[in-house]
């Protein structure tokens, strides 16, 4: 799951960075409690966005309805918390190699996969989604297929080859 803030750079522009970072300090909190709520964990924090993991370095049988539980809970959050932006979500499942990437001098934790890409991709175009989430239709399956998401749609993802089934929340976002 990527999570990321719609009309940050705008913001950023025109506030003080005081305000900046106690904004994105509420965000933050926002994200890491319902990702925590569901399971998953934060991965890491990019700028005004969060790479956040279900399934690993844990096995979890259910981790793709979690992370849909996850991705409804954000956004309805976040429509609670005062002065933090919109934000766009995209979730993707799939393999992935989790482990330690880098170099002796500087490396972390993360999770490599076609999957994690498309999420990211995902979470730029929910940006434009009336509910703000986007979800590969293959996570939506595997997540059992919970009832109040639109059917698939085909959407042509940036650096990709070939179309992605989608859907979507069928409720606007929580604002």
């Amino acid at each position: 799951l990527f999570v990321d803030l719609a009309g940050y750079t705008s913001f950023s522009e025109s506030h003080d960075p005081e305000d900046v970072v106690a904004m994105l300090n509420q965000f933050f909190r926002v994200v890491v409690a319902a990702v925590n709520r569901h399971g998953g964990w934060v991965n890491k924090f990019e700028g005004d966005a969060a790479l956040c993991v279900f399934g690993a370095p844990h096995d979890d049988e259910v981790h793709a309805a979690h992370a849909l539980d996850a991705a409804l809970a954000i956004t309805r959050d976040l429509a609670r918390a005062p002065s933090v932006l919109e934000a766009g979500i995209g979730v993707a499942g799939g393999s992935v190699v989790s482990g330690f990437i880098g170099t002796a001098e500087r490396f972390e934790y993360t999770v490599i996969g076609n999957c994690v890409n498309l999420a990211a991709r995902l979470c730029e175009l929910a940006k434009k989604e009336r509910s703000g989430v986007l979800v590969a239709a293959e996570s939506h399956v595997a997540a059992g297929l919970p009832e109040g998401w639109s059917p698939p749609s085909r959407m042509r993802i940036r650096g990709r080859s070939q179309r992605v089934d989608t859907v979507t929340p069928d409720s606007p976002r929580f604002r």
